[in-house]
């Protein structure tokens, strides 16, 4: 894992000083998303003064650390819950991933993302039907899609279309991408969008300055900014000692993940919404599986089937999972968030109309219980191994183990005024200039997509320029003319 960079590079002006701003924008968070955001606004903007804090010592400590997530590049070509719409906008901020990797040095490129072959299997005569079908609607626009028969699946991979030496008796069907970028280290590519975006800003007297173990107190509105409160994060070194200090931000970015939402309430905005935290657990066997080996999504549960898929950080390991378990907790294994979960849980009759709606299916209510008792130590591996057989039928108890300290929170939100779990993201724009995005989705693989989203709406107001033809070249792949290459926005 790459070095993480130190918490503050150059000084920031005064509050109070001669200049009516300390920093152009504040970025809270320093996940995938807060750094794909500082990334953009380096390389695509003028911005003379930009500004990151984090409350944990290093770079994606959360959601984005390697241990904590599926390690996924979700384009929506293998992933069944998707409908056809929703792929075709996911595979357009999917690949500026791959775009945005292209941009790196080979051995940077390699920390970050990594090539395998990929497939979603269908099992059973119903399964092979839906993705039969469902390739014919998908691979014209998808075409690197094949869809493989038993004996194509047994190729690709041994451990999935054989059993003890035979092939298996069930009907199989796969849809299958041979050889693409697929999985990715969200911690390492946060480290790559900050030592890009220092790089963007060599010579030019512009400022990026980073301040880790570093909380935010407090955000209030100031003129036509805001006033942020900042303080040393409790038992965090990196600003041990520092006195709290005092920062006035022309425009304010939170990508805080469930923490996003809990800052928004204080200030009175996001009531609308609810959380339900989701916490996802993993288990490691030997090396088993080339690629990600995908299974078929039940339409009924609002929550991911279990794949598996060759770990990024640990060679010769294959990891499964994850299990869905519902967890009172804003942080995985951070037993004091669970005082944050009570004040953004918000519990009312539209909380317990939504748990009601989810505990009457009984496909939703049997998947809950068989999920808390994945949580069992003694019983865990053996409720696990049966649904991983769906993916590697050979497999024995004696294959499994528990990937202890593995698995993070996705923080799925409620809409309490409709009444519903909602699947997707949710970016609450408080107030000009101040925006609080809660949790993207598909997770980190839409960071350069959802940012490039704020930098526009950051140009439209602020009036900085904005290299868009820039970004849709390198990043959306893009062929765009070379005349007008920078564009000018101008704010109102």
């Amino acid at each position: 894992m790459s070095a993480q960079p130190p918490g503050t590079e150059s000084p920031l002006a005064p509050s109070g000083g001669p200049a009516p701003f300390d920093v152009d924008v504040l970025i809270v968070g320093g996940g995938v998303c807060g750094t794909a955001l500082l990334f953009e606004l380096a390389r695509y903007t003028d911005l003379d003064r930009l500004l990151l804090v984090e409350r944990y010592d290093a770079l994606a400590r959360v959601n984005s650390k390697a241990s904590n997530n599926s390690q996924t590049i979700h384009c929506g070509d293998i992933e069944t819950n998707y409908t056809l719409e929703k792929a075709l906008l996911v595979k357009r901020t999917a690949e500026m991933i791959v775009h945005y990797a292209d941009l790196l040095d080979p051995e940077t490129r390699n920390r970050c993302v990594f090539r395998t072959p990929k497939m979603v299997l269908g099992v059973g005569e119903r399964e092979c039907a839906f993705l039969r079908e469902r390739f014919e609607r998908f691979s014209p626009h998808f075409p690197a899609m094949e869809l493989l028969d038993k004996q194509q699946i047994a190729s690709w991979e041994p451990q999935v279309g054989f059993v003890n030496g035979q092939m298996r008796p069930e009907e199989l069907v796969a849809i299958g991408i041979r050889s693409t970028y697929t999985a990715v280290d969200y911690e390492e590519l946060s480290a790559s969008f900050v030592a890009q975006a220092r790089q963007a800003l060599v010579g030019s007297g512009r400022q990026l300055n980073l301040q880790l173990g570093t909380s935010v107190a407090s955000i209030s509105p100031e003129g036509e900014g805001y006033r942020v409160e900042l303080v040393a994060t409790a038992g965090c070194t990196s600003a041990a000692g520092q006195a709290p200090r005092s920062v006035l931000a022309r425009h304010v970015v939170v990508n805080a993940g469930a923490h996003s939402l809990l800052m928004a309430q204080r200030m009175g905005f996001g009531l609308e919404y609810s959380c339900l935290p989701v916490a996802g657990s993993f288990y490691f066997t030997p090396d088993l599986l080339q690629g990600k080996v995908y299974t078929v999504q039940n339409d009924k549960l609002p929550f991911a089937a279990i794949h598996g898929d060759p770990d990024v950080r640990a060679p010769g390991k294959t990891r499964f999972g994850p299990t869905a378990l519902l967890l009172p907790l804003l942080e995985r294994y951070k037993p004091g968030s669970f005082w944050e979960f009570l004040q953004v849980l918000r519990l009312d009759w539209a909380v317990l109309a939504v748990f009601w709606q989810l505990l009457r299916t009984a496909d939703i209510r049997n998947y809950i219980f068989k999920n808390l008792l994945f949580e069992v130590p003694w019983l865990r591996r053996r409720l696990f191994l049966a649904d991983a057989r769906k993916i590697v039928p050979s497999m024995q108890l004696g294959d499994l183990s528990f990937a202890e300290g593995y698995g993070g929170v996705r923080p799925q939100l409620i809409d309490k005024a409709n009444r519903k779990l909602m699947l997707g993201e949710a970016s609450i724009a408080a107030r000009p200039g101040l925006v609080f995005n809660v949790t993207p989705s598909p997770g980190g693989t839409c960071c350069l997509g959802n940012g490039a989203r704020d930098v526009a709406a950051i140009a439209e107001r602020l009036g900085c320029r904005f290299d868009r033809d820039r970004l849709a070249r390198e990043l959306y792949g893009e062929k765009v003319s070379d005349a007008a290459a920078e564009e000018v926005v101008v704010a109102g």
